[in-house]
């Protein structure tokens, strides 16, 4: 979403939280809280929960709703300094070496000042956050850290608690306004407490009843009423279950919008059983709802809605 007009970071929790509910994002007071010490304080606001609770979400509508602009920085197994941070234009470079060959330049302290320049250099995620913007300082999420390895991690550690990178060939880098930084983990492994110490730290879980229903009514507005209810209180019951992977809010979404698609307006055992690949993601969870389970909870998602 390409923000519009920059705004001001609020001045008090619930303005943060209300910031947050013009931006379609429902938040409790515990998360609207830190949300709202990270912007007050500038420092880098780290964000644990299981997948699919929200955490990335965070990140997009403070960008939206501040009118910064987004950086994101997806992470994964490998991924490096050329990828994260900077290269360098290495076609361009050697243009720039055989054209000075050509003419004759002969100066190398010179040619090599050229070759190392700041137009041939290519700037990735981590180093156009430090960029001045017009707008006010981007929003920067380094998404799913715990996917990376400590070694980047320990990279990290110099942009996360000085907002700087360094560049041998040119020197630090050094943003005139910090980033408002979001990093998030799925917990697959543990960050380590160096990182987590130059962050605002919050785990976010699943939500309530109430605050999940007003997910759905504010992002599935399509949905019935009642049939919102029950999707509710299925998914607040299949979350107790013994299951490998209980489904986040984004599935209780995709689920909602799924049944909208096939007309329901309530939720029956036969559209339940035939949509649980939309809710679960393991084949195993999936027949631990079948022979007659799955049916059990819609009859126990009613009377829960009923109530």
């Amino acid at each position: 979403m390409a923000p519009s007009a920059s705004a001001a970071v609020p001045g008090s929790i619930d303005d943060t939280q209300r910031l947050l509910a013009g931006a379609g994002y429902v938040a409790d007071r515990a998360l609207a809280t830190v949300v709202f010490l990270a912007l007050r304080m500038g420092r880098p606001l780290f964000l644990e929960g299981e997948a699919g609770v929200g955490k990335t979400e965070i990140a997009k509508v403070l960008a939206a709703a501040l009118g910064r602009r987004l950086i994101r920085l997806q992470c994964y197994e490998g991924l490096d300094v050329a990828s994260a941070v900077y290269e360098w234009n290495y076609a361009a470079q050697m243009m720039a070496i055989r054209l000075a060959e050509a003419t004759g330049e002969g100066d190398r302290r010179r040619l090599e000042s050229d070759v190392f320049s700041e137009r041939h250099l290519i700037r990735r995620p981590l180093l156009q956050a430090l960029d001045p913007d017009p707008a006010g300082a981007p929003v920067l999420l380094i998404d799913e850290l715990d996917r990376t390895d400590e070694a980047f991690e320990a990279f990290l550690l110099e942009v996360l608690s000085d907002f700087q990178v360094t560049i041998p060939e040119i020197g630090t880098v050094k943003a005139a306004a910090p980033p408002i930084v979001v990093v998030t983990s799925n917990r697959t492994r543990e960050v380590h407490d160096a990182l987590k110490r130059r962050c605002l730290y919050h785990w976010v879980d699943y939500p309530d009843s109430a605050r999940e229903l007003a997910i759905l009514r504010a992002k599935a507005p399509k949905a019935p009423l009642r049939l919102s209810r029950e999707i509710v209180a299925f998914v607040q019951r299949m979350r107790k279950e013994d299951l490998f992977k209980s489904p986040g809010v984004a599935e209780t979404l995709d689920w909602a919008s799924a049944l909208v698609e096939l007309d329901a307006v309530a939720l029956d055992p036969e559209k339940v059983a035939d949509t649980l690949g939309v809710l679960l993601k393991y084949q195993d969870d999936i027949a631990r709802m079948q022979d007659g389970r799955a049916a059990e909870l819609v009859a126990e998602a009613r009377a829960d809605a009923r109530a």
